[in-house]
């Protein structure tokens, strides 16, 4: 069975440590750069690389001494800044963040740790499309009733539940490459976005080793709608994990069972009775849906800023993103769990058939008479009579209640019949014979 609990890769993208190793990467791209313009001198640049070498090797030192002066200066880059000009220790350190301004390191360290949280995010969907294949395969043909409004409609069968499934996280995997592409964009063009003090060749050096694309255009700050499209893909697919995170708890009630999440040895379901086996996976994760829905609609608001820049986004920006990547990371290995292990019972779903009596096959009674002459109003009316004609016999209490009897006993429906026409409609078969067709057209 799949475990996956420990998420330490995603944790990691949005520490302090990698976040100031990113800085530091920018400032040195920044200075090599401008190396190759003339303004930085090599000696000058070697040294600097030197210092900051020291700093790469101990990054955990580096970020307790920036977070050390951030007390007294208020100001995190400054205090990053100023830690790395410390280990330079030599004039060559005023060549470090020349010309640019806080949010050319900051948005830019930024893009690069979304589009690596989006890395692990579209490995997690790649890792789960195969055991949701494999159940839908597994099960293609297993017969269960469809419901709708929570009542029954026709039969389907699991398979093609998971096939449905599998071809919703196709497009959530869709979601998460585009928006990865939408986030990787940075900048390096100043306090207004102008280019003043630096070259735009710089920004496109910086990006291009990063793996970004410059901002065509930017004011202090990469736009917030970029960011918001990203937190806005993450809740969307958190709301698909959500979508079958609810029909699995609707499989798994007692009166349903036609599903169940896996029980481990040892598991306890309730304090107080221990009969319980509770859907508890399946319900943390529609809580969890509920977070970063809640999340995106913070990113919306940091949208609208004042003029060129403030900074009522960056509060925000620093709980909702770490947060709502290492969360949906964490649903993800829970799902892949949950899906590898999920119990399923088909006998429970084809007793499950039998509690309506057959009344399936409404809308194929009623096709046939419609095939054979009777406008769609009489046959429905037809249809209907009888159909309501075997709810009452179940409700009376009788156990002979049976659509297809009821029907056959209805003169005026049995004329429109030939001899074993009607027992050959009302059959499972009829139902599943385009299952293996919409198995290929979705490639499974």
């Amino acid at each position: 069975m799949i475990q996956r609990y420990s998420r330490p890769a995603m944790r990691a993208i949005w520490t302090d440590e990698n976040k100031l190793r990113i800085w530091l990467q920018i400032e040195l791209l920044a200075s090599e750069a401008l190396v190759k313009q003339g303004i930085v001198p090599k000696t000058d640049f070697a040294k600097m690389k030197k210092g900051a070498d020291r700093c790469f090797a101990d990054t955990q030192a580096l970020t307790e001494r920036a977070k050390e002066l951030e007390k007294t200066l208020n100001h995190d880059v400054i205090g990053f800044t100023t830690a790395v000009a410390e280990q330079i220790n030599h004039d060559a350190s005023r060549w470090l963040h020349f010309g640019l301004t806080s949010s050319d390191i900051g948005d830019t360290a930024f893009a690069v740790q979304m589009t690596q949280s989006a890395d692990i995010l579209i490995a997690d969907v790649k890792a789960l499309l195969p055991v949701i294949a494999r159940r839908a395969k597994e099960h293609k043909f297993t017969p269960c009733i469809g419901r709708s409004h929570g009542i029954h409609g026709e039969p389907t069968t699991f398979g093609l539940k998971m096939a449905l499934m599998h071809d919703e996280f196709g497009r959530a995997l869709e979601r998460l490459e585009r928006a990865r592409q939408i986030v990787a964009i940075g900048k390096l063009s100043g306090a207004v976005g102008t280019n003043a003090h630096l070259s735009p060749s710089v920004e496109a050096h910086v990006c291009q080793k990063l793996g970004l694309k410059p901002a065509p255009i930017a004011t202090q700050v990469v736009q917030r709608d970029i960011h918001a499209e990203f937190m806005q893909t993450l809740a969307l697919v958190a709301a698909s994990i959500e979508r079958w995170a609810v029909e699995f708890r609707h499989l798994q009630r007692t009166e349903v069972l036609e599903a169940e999440e896996p029980f481990t040895v040892g598991q306890k379901g309730s304090s107080a009775m221990p009969h319980k086996r509770n859907p508890i996976t399946w319900e943390r994760l529609t809580g969890l849906a509920r977070v970063i829905r809640g999340n995106a609609v913070a990113a919306l608001e940091n949208v609208a800023l004042w003029h060129e820049r403030d900074i009522s986004h960056s509060s925000v920006e620093r709980i909702i993103f770490p947060d709502s990547c290492t969360l949906l990371d964490y649903m993800f290995g829970l799902l892949t769990r949950l899906m590898d292990g999920l119990l399923v019972y088909p006998e429970n779903m084809r007793k499950n058939l039998g509690l309506s009596l057959g009344m399936w096959n409404s809308q194929t009674v009623l096709l046939a008479l419609i095939r054979k002459g009777l406008t769609r109003e009489d046959a429905y009316s037809l249809v209907q009579r009888n159909a309501m004609k075997t709810w009452e016999v179940k409700h009376a209490g009788r156990d002979d209640a049976d659509f297809l009897e009821v029907l056959r006993s209805d003169a005026e429906v049995a004329a429109h019949f030939a001899p074993g026409e009607l027992e050959k409609l009302c059959s499972i078969e009829f139902h599943l014979k385009e299952v293996e067709n919409r198995f290929q057209k979705l490639g499974l």
